[in-house]
């Protein structure tokens, strides 16, 4: 717990610098951070995205961050697609498979694309959270791998319950989700200097 707690009092600090919001642009990267964490610590890493969000909420802050969680919007998605109601009884008639194969059906990632897209407004940082809650209906590498697609300027970090080393993300330390390079860890081993325990 210390060493999560050294980790996320570094996330604001980051945020605030320049580099952050202007993109890395070196060699052309997208600025997608991955901020890995142990699943255990999930409720810790809620309240703290709270906290951050609180932090740069004020009037004339150039930091506007808007929060997706993808659980969240997966309900919501199924409300407007009208099944919402069925999913239960779907599960108890049909099975976990076939309860599976329905909403991997819907949630499309461009689905949560065009909701992304058209809530972003002027935001000008995206969090993505409830990337447990949503596995295995809606996969983050497939999110990622869409979304750089349209906010290739806009800063994204996902919240992610597991381990991302810069090539892999493994949910909850055990699944491995995929291969995802393109992002960078947001608070590296290096970051932390002496205060990271190894």
């Amino acid at each position: 717990m210390n060493k999560l707690r050294a980790r996320t009092d570094k996330i604001i600090d980051k945020i605030k610098e320049d580099q952050f919001i202007k993109g890395h642009g070196l060699g052309n990267e997208i600025s997608f951070y991955i901020f890995d964490y142990d699943p255990e610590q999930e409720l810790y890493i809620r309240d703290y995205v709270e906290h951050i969000k609180k932090e740069f909420d004020y009037e004339g802050s150039n930091r506007r961050i808007i929060e997706f969680d993808l659980y969240k919007m997966l309900i919501s998605i199924a409300k407007e697609k009208k099944i919402f109601d069925r999913i239960f009884e779907m599960e108890e008639r049909q099975g976990k498979d076939q309860l599976f194969k329905a909403l991997t059906n819907f949630a499309k990632p461009e689905v949560f694309l065009k909701k992304i897209v058209d809530q972003l407004g002027n935001h000008n940082i995206v969090f993505l959270t409830g990337i447990g809650k949503v596995y295995p209906f809606v996969r983050s590498h497939n999110i990622l791998n869409n979304l750089q697609e349209v906010l290739d300027k806009v800063p994204v970090i996902m919240f992610f319950p597991g381990k991302y080393d810069g090539q892999s993300l493994q949910l909850f330390g055990k699944f491995k989700d995929d291969n995802y390079y393109r992002a960078f860890r947001l608070i590296d081993d290096k970051d932390m200097g002496d205060t990271y325990e190894h």
